[in-house]
């Protein structure tokens, strides 16, 4: 099955970019304030689930968690964004897209202005960026963007994609398996973005891309 190419969505961490050094790092220093046992190498290798979600698997008191979650967020300009780096691929990936004469949309769990962080950091060419949307939640964003496909690395992000009716690509870059992003519904998983580009020109020639 071919697409037409017109908007492409890729999710953030782990798809786009790796946080992980940042996140350690930012989720020690909360602990640290906080005095709660907050696991930052658990957090940084598990990353996909809104921040709030994380705070109560490390059984915090839920009436402490929206002030966590805020002083998490002023952390985090300064601890995540210099520590964090483009995954292989993707800034290919976002020019490949414009190249074939579509529109780029980053659909993140991330809090949208620290998403939007990144994104100049790292000089990524991104049309449209939507922050705090989480698994089918994203679905919202990109249908109203016209999203005919959506890339990402976690279970939640092809639930997403489905709920759209766009093409779900997973990544195997994240904390999910391969077997896992099938599972949950992704048309095709690639080892990486580095293969992203190839995909998109064979997609959008009429063929669907890499075998499953």
């Amino acid at each position: 099955m071919g697409i037409r190419v017109g908007c492409v969505g890729f999710d953030l961490d782990m798809t786009l970019i790796d946080p992980r050094p940042g996140m350690i790092a930012a989720m020690g220093q909360l602990a640290e304030e906080s005095g709660y046992p907050l696991d930052g190498e658990y957090f940084a290798a598990n990353l996909g689930p809104p921040l709030d979600h994380v705070l109560r698997g490390f059984e915090t008191p839920e009436e402490r968690i929206p002030e966590l979650v805020t002083r998490f967020r002023e952390i985090y300009p300064d601890v995540v964004v210099s520590r964090t780096v483009a995954l292989p691929g993707a800034a290919e990936s976002l020019e490949a897209v414009h190249g074939l004469g579509g529109t780029t949309l980053v659909v993140t769990g991330k809090y949208e202005p620290n998403a939007a962080l990144h994104v100049k950091a790292l000089a990524f060419d991104v049309d449209t960026l939507v922050g705090d949307l989480w698994a089918t939640g994203k679905a919202a964003a990109l249908t109203e963007h016209g999203a005919v496909a959506y890339v990402g690395d976690y279970t939640g992000d092809m639930e997403g994609a489905r709920a759209a009716g766009a093409i779900a690509l997973g990544v195997a870059t994240g904390p999910c398996t391969r077997e896992q992003l099938l599972a949950a519904g992704a048309d095709v998983v690639l080892d990486s973005l580095a293969e992203f580009p190839d995909w998109l020109a064979a997609s959008a020639g009429g063929a669907r891309g890499p075998a499953r």
